[in-house]
């Protein structure tokens, strides 16, 4: 394998070292690990320049395995809600995702440059379909890096086999769009998506190929499952470069049109070998339960990369439907150590009678997608007895922010900076600002990219360069950081409101009124106001005990414990009580709807 020496990490970082090495091989004793991270971070270790997440971590993994030096369990274990069950160990894997990559290659013909859209639901076949991209992913004929002192610089013409994962909930209207916006190639789907599937096809040009993911037959589909069961096992993986493309993931579009992001292998796959360690810190012994839709990157981050890059166990439940009973009885009856789910889950899972459950092994739970209120966390702590640790990350970034484990937990902050990203907020012209002082989250990009951001906005260069500010990548959330490093969303840049002459973040007036024993759930934002400009309105969902209080004296109540829980000038002078709040599919509040609504925008 031919590699650059290249300056990987910009940052010191204070937090324990991951314990492992390159390509996924164990160390057993952490000093040697320490010393090989902090070679890294010197520039004096040399990293790949050809990398292959398959080749090099799942096929590594699985010559452990067979040297029987990884614990006796899954590498996948999935159950469905009718006593279904799939276990693969990393060999079984391998064996079936070169069958799939065979399906891509030689019965589809997909070559270099070719995308494949996969919108399935948590199912075996997701995850097959990810490593056999992976595999099939072709070499690039990019411009050749450009290395510095502290990294790689390099301009990426995608030109392997590209994976476009999307949300199972997604719409005729959605699937049209990221089939126009994608020009991709091919789409995988099941029997319940295809209709609207050959409802939109005919105005997708760039489609070719439709497999469907069912023991069914439809008329002009190809059957994934009987096509790739006769299959050869073998199949040649592709030797890609540390910068070649490898997934696109559209945004969740909370401020517009989704937008596609392009990830690299490096930035997904080499990443986790550096800094897995700092948020998810699994081990081959350990079980991981990602509770989110196959759409999101947390799922590929944490269900794939940064799991298997770790020897551990990732656990799927089908689950069609999120409910709390069944959420709390799989971690009663399955063993799972680790938990990651966004903070709807956690708010759904402490209205539960808690005290009739006990988890079996779990030890960590992870929340990620958008802050969880404080309140949460301490009730999470006092029912269960475990701690729930936040990341921030973004689908351009994967994890900026994380409570690690060990890590001190401040009740509202998303943690310290999670390697390899030197974390800042600065100002509107890019200047770093002192601890306590608000500005905008932001990565230092310049002057080269860190592993772990994206490479640019697909079709979108407008928009690539406007997240670029000075030597930063801005996220367009704003924030703070406090003398001991931690971060605190305030929230989106344009979530901000200004009401006489005061900058209100949302999120803290959130956080206070789900204090209130009413509130299951709300959001804010501004509304027009003639004297003061704007005005904070809170959208409330009442929890089933209040549901049928009387709300004009309810909304004094939750006016009146917002002036006493956080500043006075803060209360939401509106107060509107709602069924359910309007979200994106991946479970995150549109706040950009309730404010054009407010405004009288459509």
């Amino acid at each position: 394998m031919k590699i650059c020496k290249l300056r990987a990490l910009t940052s010191l970082w204070t937090l324990k070292p991951p314990c492992r090495t390159f390509h996924g091989h164990p160390r057993l004793l952490v000093s040697d690990v320490h010393s090989q991270y902090e070679s890294v971070r010197r520039g004096e270790q040399e990293i790949p320049k050809y990398f292959n997440f398959a080749s090099d971590v799942l096929d590594k993994w699985s010559e452990i395995e067979k040297a029987g030096k990884r614990p006796t369990k899954s590498a996948f274990w999935w159950i469905s809600g009718n006593g279904e069950e799939v276990k693969w160990n990393f060999q079984e894997l391998g064996i079936l995702s070169r069958k799939v990559a065979n399906v891509l290659t030689k019965v589809c013909g997909l070559q270099k440059g070719d995308r494949v859209f996969v919108v399935l639901p948590r199912i075996p076949e997701w995850w097959l379909l990810n490593v056999a991209c992976i595999r099939a992913g072709g070499h690039s004929s990019c411009i050749t890096p450009t290395l510095t002192d502290l990294g790689v610089s390099w301009h990426i013409h995608p030109r392997g086999i590209v994976l476009i994962p999307g949300i199972s909930q997604l719409s005729a209207k959605d699937i049209l769009y990221r089939l126009q916006a994608s020009k991709a190639k091919c789409i995988i789907t099941n029997d319940i998506l295809a209709p609207a599937v050959d409802s939109v096809a005919s105005e997708c040009q760039f489609l070719k190929y439709k497999l469907m993911v069912s023991k069914g037959s439809r008329e002009g589909w190809l059957n994934f499952n009987d096509l790739y069961k006769n299959q050869p096992a073998d199949h040649p993986c592709a030797k890609t470069r540390l910068q070649d493309s490898m997934t696109i993931f559209f945004t969740s579009g909370t401020t517009g049109s989704p937008k596609m992001v392009e990830h690299s292998q490096g930035s997904l796959g080499f990443r986790p070998l550096l800094c897995e360690r700092f948020w998810l810190d699994v081990a081959p012994s350990d079980t991981v339960w990602g509770i989110t839709d196959t759409g999101w990157i947390v799922t590929s981050l944490t269900s794939v990369f940064d799991a298997w890059s770790s020897g551990s166990c990732v656990f799927v439940h089908q689950l069609p439907k999120i409910e709390s009973s069944v959420i709390l009885n799989t971690l009663c009856n399955f063993p799972i150590d680790t938990i990651v789910g966004a903070p709807t889950l956690y708010r759904m899972l402490v209205q539960a009678d808690l005290s009739s459950y006990k988890f079996m092994n779990l030890k960590h739970c992870l929340s990620g997608g958008e802050p969880l209120n404080p309140e949460v966390i301490d009730q999470w702590k006092s029912k269960t007895g475990l701690d729930i640790h936040e990341v921030y990350g973004q689908t351009e970034a994967g994890i900026i922010c994380s409570v690690s484990k060990g890590m001190k937990i401040k009740p509202g902050s998303m943690g310290k900076a999670a390697p390899p990203f030197d974390v800042q907020i600065v100002d509107k012209n890019a200047n770093v600002l002192p601890p306590g002082q608000q500005g905008e989250i932001a990565v230092r990009s310049k002057p080269v990219r860190p592993l772990g951001l994206f490479t640019e906005y697909i079709d979108n260069p407008k928009k690539t360069a406007e997240s670029e500010r000075g030597d930063f990548y801005v996220t367009g959330d704003r924030g703070t950081m406090d003398e001991d490093g931690y971060f605190w969303f305030i929230g989106r840049d344009d979530d901000i409101i200004i009401s006489s002459g005061y900058r209100i973040g949302p999120f803290e007036v959130e956080s206070a009124l789900i204090e209130h024993p009413a509130v299951a759930e709300t959001a804010v934002v501004s509304s027009p106001d003639p004297l003061r400009g704007e005005v904070v309105k809170a959208f409330v969902v009442l929890s089933d005990a209040f549901s049928s209080s009387d709300c004009e004296s309810l909304a004094r109540d939750l006016q009146e414990h917002v002036k006493k829980t956080t500043a006075p000038y803060k209360y939401p002078r509106k107060v509107e009580f709602v069924r359910e709040l309007p979200k994106t599919i991946t479970g995150k509040i549109k706040r950009d709807e309730l404010r054009a609504k407010e405004w009288g925008k459509k």
